[in-house]
């Protein structure tokens, strides 16, 4: 029995509703060599249990909650397709979400192709066009919130790709590693995307491969449990990740990025779930410094590392999808 071209795997917590119509919207695609993988980290909600699971799906159930990153590694384990795409249970794709996201892949050999994520609730809006990270270390989804329309987003490069709806190249998504799954969830998506570009992998946006995304559904935006991860892991992905020769700028920024973070959700009255991921993520800097793939980076892919991140503080605070023609 060969193998299908893409498995689509599902990382599901207490996912209520949303699963069943993430499941429905991947059981009309356009592409049907694909296999579906729910993997089910231990929901209580009742809403795995009740599900109707479309044909070539198959649902595997863990003894306990592994989070989004060993989760999507042991259910990525399961496949031998070459490609791999990662949906969120509250992320609804368009028919052909599958198609746009292959042929991308084909046309650019990219590593990891980005969707176009509109807010379920507001779909006029951007969830995200593709992931940013600024030289201060700080992430996000592009244009998250802002108008569709503000922006002309064409096929370009983007420096990650959101793990809510992504498409990897298998044999790229192995060689890095995949998820570290010390990070849980949060910013292991960032992660990931640098590790590739480490090595040399770009990472594109395909504009016309769209899904409709909830957001947090799980955990809650805003919790004291995403505050917390986002805080410890953004240590962790620069202390790791960045390159050694852009640290005489981007530490010192990066320490003022976090300290203006911390006096944000200070003022909102959060600002204890930001510290305590702030001091876990001090403490385990030393086995990030240990784990680094950026020794002996080459000063060519420093370069390249050095454009692709952001460094426009605008950007950061419009929240802005940086984007750059892809290279030949």
């Amino acid at each position: 029995m060969t193998s299908p071209r893409v498995s689509v795997v599902i990382v599901a917590f207490n996912p209520g509703p949303h699963l069943q119509r993430a499941l429905d919207a991947l059981a009309v695609q356009t592409v049907q060599d694909v296999e579906i993988i729910v993997w089910d980290n231990a929901s209580t909600d009742g809403a795995v249990d009740a599900v109707r699971l479309p044909p070539r799906a198959r649902l595997v159930r863990s003894a306990e909650n592994l989070g989004f990153a060993a989760g999507n590694n042991r259910a990525a384990a399961l496949s031998a397709a070459p490609y791999l795409a990662l949906l969120n249970p509250d992320a609804f794709p368009e028919p052909d979400w599958l198609e746009r996201l292959l042929a991308a892949a084909a046309r650019t050999g990219a590593a990891a192709v980005a969707s176009l994520q509109l807010m379920d609730e507001a779909p006029d809006r951007l969830d995200g066009a593709g992931d940013v990270l600024s030289i201060c270390g700080v992430g996000w989804r592009g244009g998250y919130a802002r108008p569709r329309a503000r922006y002309a987003l064409a096929e370009a490069e983007t420096f990650g790709a959101c793990g809510a709806a992504v498409l990897y190249r298998r044999d790229a998504f192995d060689r890095a590693g995949g998820f570290d799954p010390r990070f849980f969830c949060y910013f292991e998506d960032v992660d990931l995307s640098f590790r590739l570009r480490l090595l040399g992998e770009r990472i594109v946006l395909a504009p016309d491969a769209i899904v409709r995304h909830v957001g947090s559904a799980a955990a809650g935006r805003g919790s004291d449990f995403s505050l917390y991860h986002g805080a410890r892991n953004r240590i962790w992905t620069f202390v790791r990740c960045m390159p050694a020769p852009l640290w005489p700028i981007a530490a010192p920024a990066f320490a003022v990025a976090q300290l203006a973070l911390l006096a944000r959700d200070g003022l909102r009255g959060r600002a204890a779930p930001v510290w305590r991921g702030i001091m876990d993520g001090l403490k385990g800097a030393g086995a990030m410094l240990r784990d680094r793939p950026a020794k002996g980076l080459s000063p060519a892919r420093t370069r390249e590392i050095a454009a692709a991140l952001s460094w426009s503080p605008l950007a950061l605070l419009d929240r802005r999808p940086v984007l750059r023609r892809i290279r030949r």
